[in-house]
């Protein structure tokens, strides 16, 4: 989730080196947040009078721009997970439906979970990268989220066995791109950051928090973003795994 904080640009991308450990985003990198949120809220709101008729791509877009705006304020503090999800949904319906009621909005949100829960789903390729880099490799989550929220992510997605540890902003009580989230990062692994490389999809809080403390980075541009930096490791998809695994060793394929 885009985490819009300057950061200093580093003097260079740290050299490749064969890793011990390989730390992961969770959203949007092995847990497809996108498609999930897409397919949700196009169930969720089938239902709602003025659906039939909208642009479905500029109401998604409206959706996930409140979404990490609120989500902002959740992980600074300023707003608990329910009022973030309270002003989220009416703010969806005061744009598409002003003559919603709260009620209507509560109504959007339960069918929107109920949906959510079951609709997710991994990045392709997440989960047999996580079972081919497991017996070689120390393996952790660093995300900006709930702990619990994650927990279960990992769980449905089969993934919580493969992963050594999970490290959530909720837990450590800053965010990324905050060097010290990632440092709680390696004090959980052991790891150092010059052996340690970090897979993310957000350019401000993986690839950069990650520089800022000597951990290299690999960017998973799947939108095919503009690099802002040049000379960090870029792939646009999780497979084919031979060379995801081959960026991962420091061996760019």
């Amino acid at each position: 989730m885009p985490l819009p904080l300057p950061l200093p640009l580093p003097a260079a991308v740290p050299r490749p080196a064969r890793p011990t450990t390989v730390l992961f985003d969770l959203d949007d990198t092995l847990f497809d947040h996108t498609a999930t949120s897409r397919a949700t809220l196009r169930v969720a709101a089938a239902g709602l009078p003025f659906f039939p008729t909208v642009d479905f791509e500029a109401f998604y877009q409206f959706y996930s721009d409140l979404l990490e705006e609120l989500h902002l304020h959740v992980l600074h503090g300023r707003l608990t997970p329910a009022e973030a999800r309270d002003q989220r949904f009416r703010g969806l319906l005061a744009r598409y439906q002003p003559r919603a009621t709260p009620a209507d909005a509560d109504r959007l949100a339960d069918a929107y979970y109920a949906h959510y829960a079951r609709l997710r789903q991994p990045v392709p390729g997440a989960l047999a990268l996580l079972q081919a880099l497991r017996p070689h490799y120390r393996v952790g989550i660093i995300t900006n989220n709930r702990t619990a929220e994650q927990t279960d992510k990992l769980r449905f997605m089969g993934m919580a066995d493969l992963v050594d540890a999970l490290i959530t902003s909720e837990d450590v009580g800053v965010p990324k791109p905050d060097p010290r989230i990632f440092a709680a990062a390696l004090h959980k692994l052991n790891a150092r950051p010059t052996d340690t490389v970090l897979v993310g999809d957000n350019w401000a809080a993986d690839v950069l928090g990650a520089l800022a403390v000597g951990i290299r980075p690999l960017w998973l541009n799947r939108n095919g973003a503009a690099q802002p930096l040049p000379g960090v490791p870029a792939i646009t998809s999780l497979e084919p795994l031979a060379g995801v695994l081959a960026h991962i060793a420091g061996a760019p394929a």
